[in-house]
């Protein structure tokens, strides 16, 4: 693989990509107004196309996904999983309880609520084999509903989000889709096929997002319903709650990521929690705990076989309904989700990421589904046989406000059920437009804040004329529709994201262990290099060091360079000094000395305060493209520089060799 790993010409602005936000804007208007006008037609081009997709490409969509979950865990496992999602020195942007909170209320969020009671219901009483209502359809109903919600989710959206962070955070790419395809298409990505495949996830987002507030606003009007009365299934009282929450969605998102989703993400969390340790305890907790275990060890032992399940000897028109509906859904959600968590997941390693983007939402979805629909079900086996089933079959949003009621502190808990509703709507619309605006904003980490607001209402805009005009079934089925095409995208990130992989494993082989003048001992005495060993120097003799010796080097081999007719220049900063060769199609040669500060080792200086500057030193640590090279040049004159240089552009000379010959 190639790919640019600076850009130090010209620097990327936050500034629109004319071709994807005006594509993106012209087509999700035309949708809309095709749904809005022509809705009868609509639901029949729709109905009629998932049917078409069902019966002849759904071994392909159980096939691909089965093959992104052993993907993802065969990478995490591979010696690759130790690769960082950025430079070698980055640290993760955020800390692990803030990250599990944005990855949990971006991924499952609505959904968790919406069918945490309906589906395990659903399927207890009509499951897809034999009859229901009974002890074996209670144990199948929590088998499915795992299935549903587990692993095979999770690694659709490990696939997309992976992908975006190695190529976007590694090699300097756009934080966008066509970044994943570098590898396989490269300059290219910048033209009309990188447009294509961008817009083509502004939609995908756009529809998935727009369907989750929709759900969560037929959830938030049956739960003000049961609390005050307030009229049920009201189409005004919707258009009015999607209103607020997006005026609250549009405040959040202009608060930007740090300020705004993450606090809301953390609320969520704590909400959430809340409201499970009260089904908990207040529910069968003995029942509860056990069937946790054993549905984690029915899901275990039968994953296998489900993820590879047609139905083709007893063809029952269920696995449409259901699972090829999910593997749909996760996958054309998974452009906003990938987009999302590869945004916050700057600096974890590969296998850091896999595992936690995969076990650790799926750990806390067990436990929701297991006492959610645990509790609904041991009600149903208990003496109200029929009543929550009753109330799920005729309006699925209800199902959790149903089992409140038969709950103590019923009120309490429908007002926590629905206030947790409301904050998950708002992080998923606001997320949901920070990835649009990225996207359309030529993957700018920080795009405009007016951009964002134009999303932000768009999507409230877009969920209230789809039920308005009663699309959302319509917009449900086109979003699983277009699935089909982003499935091979995947697979093609997936060949892309390897390549990349292997390429690295080759640069990594060849550089092995820096060969500085300190380890070849050339032109390198005793004497000095114990003089380096035993030196703390401080900032301003960093400085000094940068400016008067190491930038004259770089400089030095820059001229050399450029007497060949190579592209080469010297990059100034603040704490560092870079020297950049460009190769055009071919990846770029970076070296740097970072002035890069640490703590006096405890018996150099252990008397002074933690805080006190005189307890720090700095080291003139080596970066190349990948980064941090963790060893030290302080001391050294500008020939041994040029030395250490010449060694890592040899190495780098040879890796373009073997590259270009593989």
């Amino acid at each position: 693989m190639t790919s640019p790993t600076i850009d130090n010409k010209k620097a990327r602005k936050a500034e629109i990509n004319p071709p994807v936000f005006f594509g993106s804007a012209i087509l999700i208007i035309a949708f809309v107004i095709f749904a809005a006008f022509f809705s009868d037609t609509a639901s029949t081009v729709f109905t009629a196309t998932q049917t078409w997709i069902v019966e002849t490409f759904g071994w392909f969509y159980l096939l691909a996904v089965g093959f992104f979950l052993i993907f993802s865990i065969g990478l995490a496992m591979s010696s690759y999983g130790a690769i960082k999602l950025g430079p070698d020195h980055s640290e993760p942007d955020y800390g692990y309880l803030s990250w599990f909170a944005m990855l949990f209320s971006a991924g499952m969020g609505i959904g968790l609520l919406f069918f945490g009671v309906a589906e395990p219901i659903m399927h207890f009483s009509s499951p897809p084999v034999g009859q229901g209502g009974d002890i074996e359809a209670a144990r199948e109903a929590m088998s499915i509903t795992f299935f549903h919600w587990g692993l095979h989710a999770w690694a659709i959206y490990a696939v997309v989000g992976l992908s975006l962070a190695y190529f976007g955070f590694r090699h300097n790419l756009p934080l966008s889709i066509r970044s994943s395809l570098y590898p396989l298409i490269g300059e290219r990505i910048y033209g009309p096929i990188g447009h294509t495949v961008d817009i083509f996830a502004v939609l995908g987002t756009m529809f998935g997002v727009a369907t989750s507030l929709g759900l969560g606003v037929l959830q938030v009007n049956a739960g003000l319903t049961y609390m005050f009365g307030l009229p049920a299934e009201s189409v005004g009282l919707q258009i009015g709650l999607i209103a607020g929450i997006t005026l609250l969605a549009t405040i959040s998102v202009v608060a930007g990521l740090d300020s705004g989703i993450k606090r809301l993400s953390e609320l969520n969390l704590g909400l959430a929690i809340l409201l499970l340790l009260f089904v908990l305890f207040a529910g069968p907790t003995l029942f509860l705990l056990q069937t946790l275990v054993q549905n984690t060890g029915n899901y275990l032992s039968e994953v296998v076989n489900k993820t590879f399940n047609l139905y083709a000897y007893d063809p029952n028109g269920w696995i449409g309904g259901w699972t090829l509906f999910y593997w749909g859904w996760w996958i054309a959600w998974s452009p906003f989700v990938g987009m999302f968590i590869a945004r916050v997941s700057r600096g974890r390693t590969i296998r850091q990421f896999i595992l936690g983007v995969l076990f650790v939402p799926v750990g806390f979805t067990f436990m929701w589904m297991t006492f959610f629909g645990g509790t609904a079900i041991h009600m149903e086996l208990g003496n109200l046989a029929g009543v929550i089933s009753g109330a799920v079959s005729e309006n699925s949003a209800i199902a959790v406000f149903s089992m409140f009621e038969h709950m103590p502190l019923s009120m309490i808990s429908s007002g926590l059920a629905t206030i947790l509703v409301i904050t998950f709507f708002v992080t998923s619309s606001d997320s949901g437009s920070l990835v649009i605006d990225m996207i359309t904003s030529n993957g700018h980490p920080k795009p405009p804040v007016w951009q964002r607001i134009f999303w932000a209402l768009t999507e409230g805009c877009v969920a209230a004329a789809l039920l308005v005009a009663g699309g959302l079934k319509a917009l449900q089925t086109a979003s699983i529709a277009g699935a089909l095409p982003f499935v091979v995208i995947m697979l093609l990130m997936c060949f892309g994201l390897m390549k990349g992989l292997r390429m690295e494993g080759i640069k990594r082989l060849i550089i092995g262990v820096p060969q500085t003048p300190v380890s070849t001992g050339r032109q390198v005495n005793w004497k000095q290099r114990l003089k380096n060993l035993s030196e703390y120097p401080d900032k301003a003799s960093m400085q000094s060091f940068l400016v008067d010796v190491v930038k004259p080097a770089l400089k030095k081999v820059s001229a050399e360079l450029k007497t060949t007719g190579v592209e080469a220049e010297i990059v100034t900063k603040k704490d560092s000094v870079e020297l950049a060769v460009y190769y055009g199609g071919e990846r770029d040669f970076v070296y740097g000395v970072h002035s890069v500060r640490h703590i006096m080792p405890s018996f150099a200086l252990d008397a002074l305060d933690d805080d006190d500057e005189t307890k720090r030193y700095y080291r003139g640590e080596v970066y190349l493209a990948e980064g941090s090279q963790h060893y030290d040049m302080y001391g050294y004159n500008q020939e041994q520089v040029i030395d250490d240089i010449l060694i890592q552009y040899e190495k780098h000379m040879h890796f373009l060799h073997i590259v270009g010959e593989s």
